[in-house]
């Protein structure tokens, strides 16, 4: 998954205090395969994500809109739009490949969208546009460079929030 670097991480929270149940358990990412390996598998994965991410570029990500999932009727996810999609994009793609038992994301109408949730919203279609126009109106955008993908890992609960446990550099970008 891509963690953005802690220094980026103030208003990103803030919203996520406020709107996401699952703040914490998770600390704001970009989601690049679900469903995630089990815990037994990361030994033999390691070395292939290893590979595979040094095949990849790192790139600079800029978090400037919001947009949004429809769950069902008037529920939503609201997200933040990692710009450009095309590097995650690439990454997804070559590790759905190397793992395609973690496929999930791409079986939405869309396929995969690279996103980081900041929170739920219920009510109507109108009052969600509301809710994003406002968020948008008062954002400014974040950008951050991606050097390396990350393996995280949780326990059974209590202990259930999310750490990143490795991390997989990128071929830097100059190279």
């Amino acid at each position: 998954m891509v963690i953005p670097p802690a220094a980026v991480w103030p208003p990103i929270q803030a919203l996520r205090r406020r709107y996401d149940r699952q703040v914490r358990r998770w600390m704001p990412h970009i989601n690049m395969v679900y469903p995630f390996l089990v815990p037994q598998a990361f030994a033999a994965a390691l070395p292939i994500v290893a590979a595979i991410c040094a095949r990849h570029p790192a790139f600079t990500l800029t978090l400037a809109s919001f947009a949004w999932f429809r769950h069902r009727q008037q529920r939503y996810t609201v997200w933040l739009a990692p710009e450009p999609a095309a590097p995650i994009q690439r990454l997804h793609a070559d590790l759905v490949t190397a793992f395609p038992q973690c496929d999930d994301l791409d079986r939405f109408p869309h396929g995969y969208t690279p996103h980081l949730s900041i929170g739920q919203f219920s009510g109507s279609h109108d009052a969600l546009l509301a809710f994003i126009a406002e968020r948008q109106h008062q954002w400014r955008p974040l950008r951050f460079a991606v050097a390396h993908l990350s393996l995280i890992r949780r326990g059974d609960p209590p202990d259930d929030v999310f750490r990143e446990i490795r991390r997989f550099p990128l071929k830097p970008a100059d190279a």
